[in-house]
């Protein structure tokens, strides 16, 4: 049987969930302040998500700002004063004010996140300069706006800080980060802390004790106040935070420097049974681990959560232009948008869950591929994506826990616009970044 164009076959033809009907989409991956109305609608910050899609139109990146802000005050909470959100996650003036509201520093890691820290009203002391390649623009930058700590990653970057530094009447700040040799248990990619790593000062090689060295010699024209350690992302076994701090113990306790910070990486769950630590959970066996292993306590041990904040703040709207079934091996279910505002899924595998925002409490039996619209097979949004089985061309589709790495991420592939972001709170809905224009597309062009 061939199906009608506009709607999904029926379960058992695409592949259906086994066992019966599949389970609708897990509450506890929505924001904190989704709601469901008495039609079935999606709510979110008091606003019917399908109006706001019509308003503003679709692809849309949609943040509970009501939830921002309550992850903001747990990591302050569990970490205390020091903590800096990693910019990297998700970035714009919206977040930036955001995050000055709530007593949160950030760390930025080139010209133009710090940029866009300093046009959001941060104060440059609660700013965190990080990256394995720092140019001297953007050092020189720092300096002159008093960024409260500048991470040192090479020995490269040494002389150029020094050279910047020298003659200044107060020395610059400055945490040198180590890696630890910690493989964390995560995508190769996004492993940072292990031997084989482009970040930091390795720990094995004697790198990391030379650098300490350099920058305690008298007369260095660098403050050395701490160090810092990031071993990698979506981390979920908060064990691999206490090894880094085991490795990095004889090299740094005898010290006495008076920071310590563990970078970021807590795991964020995305699809059906994935387990989220919370921020306080991993804030606490870290300094449990710090105690046991002699960390002064006078030692502020701070992180830098950006996905822990973020990622399931949000949550990213499409409509769906085609479905298109092949008999015996998939259907696709095609949207306006894909790997320009979320390349995850192509970079790294990621999963995600997809729903119908017109019926969010609905099971989802019908199994499909959800791709995007650009000029690439592996263009896939989620490869297996359970569905309401009355689907239909037109609806809205919903992805959750996309507020990390997707905005941040996006590109104008194949020429497409890059969506506009949308913060909701309280019934009131604001676009925060606005949708690009085919005009924009052009504005660089010489």
């Amino acid at each position: 049987m061939i199906p009608d164009p506009g709607r999904a076959p029926e379960a058992a033809q695409a592949g259906g969930a086994p066992g019966g009907l599949a389970a609708p989409l897990p509450p506890h991956l929505l924001p904190a302040t989704a709601g469901v109305d008495a039609r079935g609608h999606l709510l979110l910050g008091g606003i019917d998500v399908l109006d706001l899609c019509a308003e503003v139109g679709t692809p849309v990146f949609v943040y509970d700002e009501d939830h921002l802000r309550a992850r903001c005050r747990e990591a302050l909470a569990a970490w205390g004063p020091g903590v800096a959100y990693a910019s990297k996650a998700f970035w714009c003036r919206a977040m930036a004010r955001l995050l000055a509201e709530e007593g949160l520093g950030a760390d930025v890691s080139t010209g133009g996140e710090l940029h866009v820290a300093l046009a959001g009203g941060m104060d440059p002391a609660a700013l965190v300069l990080h990256g394995n390649n720092k140019s001297e623009a953007e050092l020189g930058r720092a300096l002159e706006v008093g960024v409260g700590r500048i991470v040192v990653d090479s020995f490269d970057e040494l002389d150029r800080l020094e050279a910047l530094a020298d003659g200044r009447r107060r020395r610059p700040a400055v945490l040198v980060r180590i890696t630890p040799g910690i493989e964390a248990h995560t995508h190769e990619y996004v492993m940072t802390g292990q031997e084989d790593s482009k970040f930091g000062f390795g720990l094995s090689s004697g790198a990391a004790a030379a650098a300490v060295s350099r920058l305690q010699r008298p007369g260095s024209p660098l403050h050395l106040v701490g160090v810092h350690a990031h071993i990698g992302s979506q981390i979920f076994a908060l064990g691999s935070f206490e090894r880094a701090l085991e490795a990095l113990a004889d090299l740094v306790v005898p010290l006495d420097l008076p920071e310590l910070c563990v970078g970021g990486g807590l795991g964020v769950g995305y699809v059906a049974g994935e387990p989220t630590p919370s921020i306080t959970e991993w804030a606490g066996v870290t300094r449990a681990a710090a105690r046991r292993i002699g960390w002064p306590d006078a030692v502020r041990i701070t992180a830098e959560p950006g996905r822990s904040i973020v990622a399931s703040a949000a949550l990213t709207c499409y409509t769906i232009g085609t479905i298109k079934a092949i008999p015996a091996v998939r259907t696709y279910v095609s949207v306006d948008g894909g790997m320009s505002d979320n390349p995850r899924p192509v970079l790294y595998g990621s999963g995600y869950e997809a729903f119908l925002p017109r019926a969010v409490a609905s099971e989802r039996p019908f199994v499909a591929t959800v791709v995007g619209k650009h000029c690439e097979s592996g263009d896939v949004v989620v490869r297996d994506a359970q569905l309401p089985a009355d689907v239909a061309v037109g609806d809205v589709l919903a992805t959750p826990v996309s507020g990390a790495y997707g905005h941040a991420m996006a590109s104008n592939y194949n020429m497409v616009p890059r969506p506009p972001v949308v913060f909701v709170s309280g019934g009131a809905a604001r676009v925060v970044v606005r949708r690009e224009t085919f005009d924009d597309l052009l504005a660089r062009d010489a």
